[in-house]
């Protein structure tokens, strides 16, 4: 088998203004991979960067690899990724940008391998160690359901709790100091030392969730919006709450200001999404200041590198929460390995995924029961564009 092809495809959902919003108020087009085989047989993939602001650069990532594995044979998956990765000069940087090119590329080819072997990449990995997959809503302070916007007081955040509550979710995640008074995103600086009106309105807003859930999980994000002494700061008033884990809460390349932030702030610590493979892992690994970690696997480098990723974690006893933030393949490739790990705790599902635009991208529409998923059992990762998504979307086929 030869890959002839390799259609790379910027998609052009549209979501509503309100939907923007919960992606970071940037306009949001998943950037996906279409690998194409002299069989007949295609596999699909997702290049992790669309939301922020490196789609461009994503997309032209994603077609300048397409270009090295031309003529190449799909199952060599291994040969393909170490080729990408130490043959292309910047591969070997683990930058965002390349890894999420690399990644795209890999999610499709394990796409192709399970198409030809008529299994679900689980099977391929290892089967499940998960027979069904905990989940949690995330991304509260945009709300929770079909249309999102910012939340400012405590009330709305225990409303949004309430919400997600009632789809049987019994785990949530929020960022309670994004948004300002004025729900104006960062419309004050989280740098530096908090001032007395921002830390008393950050803990009223995850108190007033705790008092709608008291036995509800919640996650705190903070994007790294924070630095060491406020995070300090904040998740020291925090810990009262009981709070599942602390994620992000300062740069997030920096493994030593993890270690100070661990000491001094009694909530298990998350990073990752912004941490691209093993290399980039490996300094949080061996001292331990993290007890999640939380990789992207459309930008850490795809299945291939993010079974490896969750294989080391668990050499540490540090568990595992696959970020998404994407589109429904993202989605899809994560069930895929979160059914294998051992090491496994929670699946995202962000509010991004309740956009219908989103979900529409795709043919098959995974969703919760119960506050769980189940691991799809069609052949590959179990997710493909649909044509008129494809249609719509500006394409550039590699040949």
């Amino acid at each position: 088998m030869k890959i002839t092809s390799v259609d790379i495809i910027k998609t052009f959902a549209t979501p509503s203004q309100a939907a923007e919003v919960a992606v970071g108020n940037v306009p949001w087009h998943p950037v996906c991979v279409r690998i194409n085989t002299d069989e007949g047989i295609s596999g699909y993939g997702e290049i992790g960067v669309a939301y922020g602001n490196a789609q461009q650069a994503g997309f032209g990532m994603g077609v300048d690899f397409a270009k090295c594995i031309i003529g190449m044979d799909p199952l060599d998956s291994e040969a393909i990724w170490n080729k990408l990765h130490r043959m292309t000069f910047w591969g070997m940087g683990n930058g965002g940008v390349i890894m999420a090119g690399i990644s795209g590329i890999d999610i499709a080819l394990w796409d192709i391998k399970g198409k030809v072997f008529n299994a679900p990449v689980y099977k391929l990995m290892g089967g499940k160690t998960n027979s069904k997959l905990r989940a949690y809503a995330s991304q509260l302070q945009f709300d929770w359901g079909k249309v999102s916007h910012s939340l400012v007081e405590p009330e709305e955040y225990a409303q949004a709790a309430r919400k997600a509550m009632a789809d049987g979710f019994t785990a949530v995640k929020v960022d309670p100091i994004g948004f300002d008074p004025h729900g104006v995103w960062m419309g004050w600086s989280s740098r530096g030392i908090l001032q007395k009106e921002q830390l008393k309105l950050a803990v009223a807003r995850v108190a007033a969730m705790r008092e709608a859930g008291p036995d509800l999980d919640i996650i705190i994000e903070l994007h790294a919006l924070t630095d060491t002494t406020t995070a300090v700061q904040l998740g020291r008033e925090l810990a009262e709450l009981g709070c599942f884990y602390y994620e992000e809460p300062t740069q997030p390349l920096d493994a030593e200001l993890f270690k100070e932030i661990n000491a001094k702030v009694p909530i298990p610590l998350a990073t990752g999404e912004r941490v691209y493979t093993r290399w980039g892992y490996r300094p949080f690994l061996e001292d331990r200041s993290i007890a999640i970690i939380q990789p992207d696997l459309c930008n850490t480098g795809g299945l291939t590198e993010g079974k490896k990723i969750c294989d080391m974690a668990h050499v540490y006893d540090i568990g595992v929460q696959v970020h998404i933030c994407g589109g429904p393949i993202s989605t899809a490739a994560a069930l895929q390995l979160e059914a294998v790990i051992p090491n496994f705790v929670i699946h995202e599902l962000h509010a991004s995924a309740l956009i219908q635009d989103n979900i529409d991208l795709c043919k098959y529409d995974y969703v919760t029961k119960d506050g769980y998923f189940e691991v799809p059992e069609r052949p590959g990762i179990g997710q493909e564009l649909t044509e008129e998504a494809i249609a719509n979307s500006e394409v550039v086929t590699v040949q």
